[in-house]
């Protein structure tokens, strides 16, 4: 078969890949999301600022340190990660015990001044980013790029390792626990704010780490994040506030439903993940993933 519905087969595999490659930042970036709300409830929309942070990192340890790719992929997680400690001694912590209205405009101004700063450092044109590896795979039909089967891959066994600590180990139920009943999980004698200021920390690392695999994909802008986070806040809500598997299966799912609409109703690419959005909250508010609790 040579067409699907009039299409090409390559260009409908080509769609998909794109899907995928999209769907590994949805879910990426959902995935932090999730645990930092999940655990500290709190809604972190300073997460594309985050994302954006370890792009400019990988960047800057490129154009300043001569440190490639390789490097980036280790040192930006745990820079954007020590930000994290630091916004989350500073500000978050005093914010745990009010209303969690006050966490998210905190987040949206940290956003705003990341940004901002960003923006005012290096214009609002893109940094390139050189592809880190070079090639691909032909499968007769289309041709597909190493490095893009390498986010896929790579973004696939993230998001699912993380899951597994988080729901299937010991230290996953202490950081649950730690959430909803903080004075049991100390009479075993676990510090419980440097528990929640890690799993802070974690979450924004993931965005970061985000950052830097798209780094050589899409250019280097102060506003590669902001054009993502309310798309992925779109994700958070379709696959469960908090749930995360419900943000790995519908950022990878979400990817491809968006790249197929791309290929077959272009018009209605740029809104499909919002339609699927109104119609979830329409008939399961809760999320797909989501519990009534």
């Amino acid at each position: 078969m040579e067409s699907i519905f009039g299409i090409p087969v390559a260009a409908v595999i080509g769609q998909v890949i794109i899907g995928l490659i999209n769907g590994s930042f949805y879910a990426l970036m959902s995935l932090g999301l999730a645990i930092i709300f999940g655990l500290l409830h709190v809604v972190n929309f300073a997460h594309g600022a985050q994302y954006t942070l370890g792009a400019f990192v990988a960047w800057a340890l490129l154009e300043y340190l001569g440190l490639g790719y390789w490097w980036a992929l280790i040192v930006a997680p745990v820079v954007v990660g020590l930000f994290g400690v630091l916004m989350e001694r500073l500000f978050l912590r005093k914010l745990y015990q009010v209303d969690h209205v006050y966490a998210l405009l905190l987040t949206i101004g940290v956003a705003t001044l990341m940004e901002g700063a960003l923006r005012l450092n290096f214009g609002v044109s893109g940094q390139p980013y050189p592809n880190p590896m070079s090639g691909g795979l032909d499968v007769s039909v289309t041709f597909i790029p190493w490095y893009r089967l390498w986010v896929i891959g790579v973004a696939l066994v993230v998001c699912l390792g993380t899951w597994y600590v988080i729901d299937r180990t010991k230290l996953g139920s202490y950081l649950r626990a730690a959430n909803e009943n903080p004075n049991l999980v100390r009479t075993f004698g676990i510090n419980v704010p440097r528990m929640l200021m890690l799993t802070y920390a974690f979450g924004v690392a993931l965005a970061g780490f985000g950052g830097v695999m798209a780094a050589p994909i899409y250019q280097v802008s102060p506003h590669m994040g902001a054009n993502l986070i309310i798309v992925v806040f779109a994700v958070v809500v379709i696959g469960g506030m908090g749930s995360i598997i419900g943000s790995i299966v519908t950022g990878f799912s979400l990817g491809v439903i968006e790249g197929l609409t791309k290929l077959f109703y272009p018009d209605g690419a740029g809104v499909v993940i919002f339609v699927v959005m109104i119609l979830t909250l329409a008939l399961r508010p809760h999320g797909l993933f989501g519990s009534n609790d």
